[in-house]
């Protein structure tokens, strides 16, 4: 059984991962509500809230008391928020020493990169190792709030990146869409509530194009164009026609996803598509990316929604799937990573 935590921004999470059967338990605490009123995430407040509530957590999980089936601890070392990651660093070294098991760090992207497997080993974990070859190559889609990457993990498990943005990731380009139309944070969910039948047509906002086959993403001229058009227009313009601005401004980020992702295509003979991050659970996005991987005969694999997020049940996850990004970074001097890459 792996103890697995996760700390890199605003959630609080603890995990169970049994290799027999899966995730046997998830915890989490959200501060949503605490930044919300300040229109963001508060580094110094995430902080607080993570020494805060670590523990409760794990009185929930029940760990502390019952902790004899735990071998490993798993922890979150990066990317993220150097003091949010170091509070979770600390409980995991913490448990990992006081229990006399080894402790390992994961990286959370590439967490991300394996959390559509996650559903795949429940479904059968003695034939987990069989299914996921028979998926390999396969090519993924990390999007949430600080990230926009294309990946490869390949037939030996290598995780190699194709293409990033070279500004805005998406998350950031819908956070800042909203903060601009006044709708609050977080903004993604927001602009896709509002987004219920508007036209994503109405208006038509830039996608990044680029050179024929660019695989590389750009949002912030999206978010500029969103500005500009807003200047334009009164405060009852804008109210009248939001979920018409919502609905085209959603739709040009999901147009320039599936736009790259389309030309990744050709180069490999891909077995499965992949879409994971916080941004995966937006339903315009996962609609869009389904149908792509069935016109291209491929299996889509989608994260569940609640492994979409920063969650701990991920970080379980690769800590016993992702023995090439683990074993890496073990040990009770693990260290944090802020601004680890995916690869």
């Amino acid at each position: 059984m792996i103890l697995a935590l996760e700390s890199s921004c605003d959630e609080s999470a603890v995990a169970l991962f049994d290799p027999q059967r899966g995730i046997a338990g998830e915890w989490i605490h959200s501060q949503i509500a605490l930044h919300e009123r300040h229109g963001g995430v508060v580094p110094d407040l995430a902080t607080r809230e993570h020494l805060k509530n670590f523990g409760p957590l794990l009185e929930q999980a029940k760990v502390i008391k019952e902790f004899s089936a735990i071998t490993k601890v798993a922890v979150t070392q990066g990317p993220g928020l150097a003091a949010c990651l170091a509070m979770g660093g600390a409980a995991a070294k913490a448990l990992a020493l006081a229990w006399g098991v080894p402790l390992v760090g994961v990286n959370h992207l590439r967490a991300h990169a394996w959390s559509p497997f996650i559903g795949i080993h429940a479904a059968a974990p003695n034939d987990f190792a069989q299914r996921r070859k028979a998926l390999l190559p396969h090519l993924g889609l990390i999007v949430s709030g600080g990230n926009t990457l294309l990946f490869e993990i390949g037939e030996e498990l290598v995780i190699s990146v194709l293409a990033a943005t070279k500004d805005d990731a998406a998350g950031e380009a819908l956070d800042k869409g909203a903060k601009l139309l006044g709708l609050g944070y977080p903004g993604g969910p927001l602009i896709e509530r509002y987004a219920t039948g508007g036209r994503s047509d109405a208006f038509d906002f830039p996608k990044g194009n680029g050179p024929r086959g660019e695989l590389s993403f750009s949002f912030s001229g999206l978010k500029t164009s969103l500005r500009y058009r807003l200047e334009k227009m009164s405060i009852g313009e804008v109210t009248a026609v939001l979920p018409d601005l919502c609905a085209s401004y959603q739709q040009a980020v999901v147009d320039s996803l599936l736009r790259r992702t389309r030309a990744a295509l050709p180069l490999r003979p891909w077995r499965s598509l992949g879409l994971s991050g916080g941004v995966a659970n937006n339903g315009a996005l996962r609609r869009a990316m389904s149908a792509e991987a069935d016109q291209a005969g491929l299996e889509f694999l989608a994260a569940a929604p609640r492994h979409t997020g920063d969650n701990a049940g991920m970080i379980g996850f690769a800590a016993w799937s992702d023995v090439d990004g683990t074993q890496r970074a073990a040990g009770y001097d693990l260290s944090v990573e802020p601004n680890a890459p995916l690869a």
